[in-house]
């Protein structure tokens, strides 16, 4: 129990952090046009996009988590009964392996930028390890969220993000 809630606490405050970056995105943007009027050049190109892509990668694991992921149900709809069961299995094991290779080449790019001083090129020299660290970190949590979900598939607990796609749509929560 203690470890669900740890879970579920890390999948919401990933979410927090890819809503932070939208909202850093947004004032990047407002000072870069600010700028414009007082004649002081800002570019947020750059730093939006690093913004872009630690919001991307750090919202995958709460979109898993509460359907927001589009999936292809249309195999585990036909399937019946153990079927059924086995081809959620299939899926998100695949999905396990697929993350789990993903994280660690990401985790071997930051490495390697680290090691080697990779530096941005555009007018901000930012070390690349520092955003991409956003990406690494992004998808460790979302492999996470799929052994979570494996486990609890193995356990016959129904799949969080059908659990959770009725509870939205039923209006349980009106």
């Amino acid at each position: 129990m203690a470890v669900r809630r740890l879970l579920d606490r890390l999948y919401l405050w990933s979410g927090y952090l890819a809503a932070f970056f939208l909202v850093a995105i947004a004032l990047s943007i407002v000072a870069q046009i600010i700028g414009r009027f007082f004649g002081v050049a800002i570019d947020s190109t750059e730093s939006a996009g690093f913004c872009l892509a630690a919001s991307t990668f750090f919202g995958l694991a709460y979109t898993f988590r509460y359907d927001g992921h589009i999936r292809v149900t249309l195999l585990i709809r036909l399937a019946k009964g153990p079927m059924s069961k086995l081809t959620e299995l299939w899926g998100v094991g695949f999905c396990v392996l697929a993350m789990g290779y993903m994280t660690y080449w990401a985790g071997d790019l930051i490495y390697f930028s680290y090691i080697f001083g990779d530096m941005s090129k555009g007018l901000l020299a930012i070390p690349l390890w520092v955003p991409q660290s956003a990406m690494g970190l992004g998808l460790l949590i979302l492999t996470i969220a799929l052994v979570d979900e494996f486990i609890g598939i193995l356990r016959g607990q129904t799949p969080s993000y059908v659990e959770n796609s009725t509870a939205l749509f039923s209006g349980e929560d009106d």
